[in-house]
C-alpha cells in the first residue's frame, strides 16, 4: 500500500557538541512533527548532523516515533533515519523499525521518502500490514 500526505516539522537543536576538524560541526537536533492525510499523527525523534564546508553537502541519522492512525487504524512506530546531501542532491533511507509498531498497526512495515517543495514537506509512505 501507499499514502501520500504532508507534514510540518519544528526543529530545535539542542548543542552543538563540537566543531570537527576541516570546519565541519556535529549537531544534536529535537525533532517534532504534525502528519496530515492517510498518515494523521504527530512524531517526537532526535537527529543528528553533519554539516560540510562543501555548500549543499551534508549528513544525518534520526530516530523518530510516529502515533496516531494509518488508513484508519491507531497505532505508533518508529522510523529509522539515514540521509546523505550530496552537492545538493539528497540521498535518503527512512524505514520502519522492525518489531516497532503498536495496536493496530502492530507487524508495520515499509519506508517513506521525504519531498521539500515550496518550502511545504511531503511524504510518500509504502508499507505492508
Amino acid at each position: 500500500m501507499e499514502v501520500t500526505g504532508r507534514f510540518e516539522v519544528k526543529t530545535t537543536p539542542t548543542e552543538y557538541s563540537h566543531a570537527a576538524k576541516g570546519g565541519m560541526q556535529i549537531a544534536r537536533t529535537v525533532l517534532d512533527k504534525k502528519f496530515h492525510g492517510d498518515l494523521s499523527g504527530e512524531s517526537l525523534g532526535e537527529m543528528l548532523s553533519t554539516l560540510t564546508p562543501v555548500k549543499g553537502s551534508a549528513g544525518y541519522v534520526a530516530m523518530e516515533q510516529f502515533e496516531g492512525s494509518l488508513n484508519g487504524k491507531k497505532g505508533s512506530f518508529v522510523l529509522q533515519h539515514f540521509g546523505i546531501m550530496d552537492k545538493g542532491k539528497p540521498h535518503q533511507n527512512l524505514t520502519v523499525v522492525p518489531d516497532s509498531a503498536t495496536g493496530e498497526l502492530e507487524g508495520l512495515n515499509g519506508k517513506m521518502t521525504i519531498n521539500i517543495k515550496d518550502g511545504e514537506h511531503y511524504y510518500t509512505f509504502d508499507y505492508q500490514l
